[in-house]
């Protein structure tokens, strides 16, 4: 079975619920809303529904109320 990080590059992946798959083997992802590269086995926030990485917790919420500001009225 071929390692996940085998590639040094950007691995290109499907976002499962807990979980995601390797489509294309590299060794990290790109942060949807930071840029900065995550290292595959660092990686920890996704979303299913827009199918990207977030570097963090704090990039995960502001991707969200981005994309939906009424939750900031909550």
């Amino acid at each position: 079975m071929m390692n996940r990080m085998d590639s040094g590059g950007e691995a290109k992946i499907s976002y499962l619920d807990g979980d995601f798959e390797v489509i294309r083997p590299g060794a990290y992802v790109t942060c949807a809303v930071t840029g900065q590269t995550i290292p595959l086995d660092l990686l920890r926030y996704w979303s299913v529904a827009r199918q990207e990485p977030y570097v963090d917790a704090a990039a995960s919420l502001s991707r969200e109320l981005e994309l939906n500001p009424a939750l900031r009225k909550r």
